[in-house]
């Protein structure tokens, strides 16, 4: 059943704006539409107020009316006016009408605005998974295949969170091809028809990480190059490596402090699953310290040189080089 008032917040734009589009079709009547869809920016003066005043009206025709805030910064701050505009009319709306509200910031939960919001509606996350968090990247690789009531072996879950990593546009692309491919047959999706024809490059991007902790720099240059043949974005490579540094450096932090218990290390490291601290204390033994803490700074200036617009594939190659030299084992 529809809620009268959603409230979508994250930063993955491709899997909130799908969200927008379900509860569209869910929401009008196709032939009412024109008559019935109101979105208002929230540049626009008095926005809030208008959103509440186009939702207190009757849809024309079929169908329910939807009233889409875009953009909203109410999560974060709320003037006390627009709160009492908020408690007075949302108890209010007609059974007709949807209201919608998204944003890319998470919405405060301390703020009076949050909690009342939560009481009348439902507030969802459309936040981008870190690369790193495996669990989550394959259960969301479980869920949109089920969506799209396709049957994929568990090794196919596997490859296909492997290859997308957290792109959910990707993972919504490699899926329609593969359900194109299978037609009408109810079988589960064998590994070998997934590899045939899915793209691969987020998991490229953390073997480049474990070349890189390992000093190895052919195998390091190499993948690069592999990653920018395939048209991976070269900041989006830098984010990744940035991300599994940083877990690393933090996890070395935590054990040399003397952290010993593997669930208060995910706890802290923010790791959903305490069985994968036992592998990745195996990945950072042959590192010391102060090699893991030179070398994010080396990742950030080549953030911020990719920024600046330097030629891509020279960049990282001086930089990954840079890194294995101080990443070496033995290094100091």
């Amino acid at each position: 059943p529809l809620m009268p008032a959603y409230y979508f917040w994250g930063d993955d734009d491709f899997a909130l704006q799908k969200a927008v589009q379900d509860l569209r079709q869910r929401t009008l009547d196709a032939a009412w539409a024109s008559f019935n869809y109101d979105v208002i920016s929230a540049d626009a003066a008095n926005s809030p107020t208008q959103a509440l005043n186009q939702a207190m009206t009757p849809p024309f025709g079929q169908g329910q009316r939807l009233v889409w805030l875009q953009n909203t910064s109410l999560g974060q701050r709320c003037p006390e006016g627009v709160l009492a505009e908020f408690e007075r009319t949302l108890p209010q709306l007609p059974e007709t009408t949807v209201l919608l509200l998204t944003s890319a910031a998470k919405p405060d939960g301390r703020a009076k605005f949050t909690k009342f919001f939560k009481s009348q509606g439902e507030i969802r996350e459309f936040a981008t998974i870190s690369p790193w968090k495996t669990d989550q990247i394959r259960q969301q690789v479980v869920s949109v295949a089920q969506g799209r009531k396709l049957a994929l072996e568990p090794s196919t879950i596997d490859l296909l969170a492997e290859a997308v990593g957290n792109d959910t546009r990707q993972l919504h692309l490699e899926l329609e091809k593969l359900a194109l491919y299978w037609g009408a047959n109810p079988q589960p999706i064998p590994p070998a028809v997934a590899t045939e024809l899915v793209t691969v490059s987020t998991q490229t991007s953390l073997k480049l990480a474990q070349a890189l902790k390992q000093g190895d720099a052919p195998t390091a240059l190499t993948l690069v190059n592999d990653l920018l043949d395939r048209n991976e974005p070269a900041l989006r490579i830098v984010a990744t490596l940035v991300s599994q540094f940083r877990l690393w450096l933090w996890l070395k932090v935590l054990i040399q402090s003397g952290v010993q218990s593997d669930a208060e290390v995910a706890a802290a490291a923010e790791v959903a699953n305490p069985k994968r601290i036992y592998f990745l204390k195996q990945e950072v033994r042959s590192l010391n310290l102060s090699q893991l803490q030179r070398s994010l700074p080396l990742l950030l200036e080549l953030e911020s040189d990719l920024k600046q617009g330097r030629d891509e594939r020279a960049t990282l190659h001086t930089k990954v080089i840079e890194l294995c030299q101080g990443l070496r084992p033995g290094g100091v």
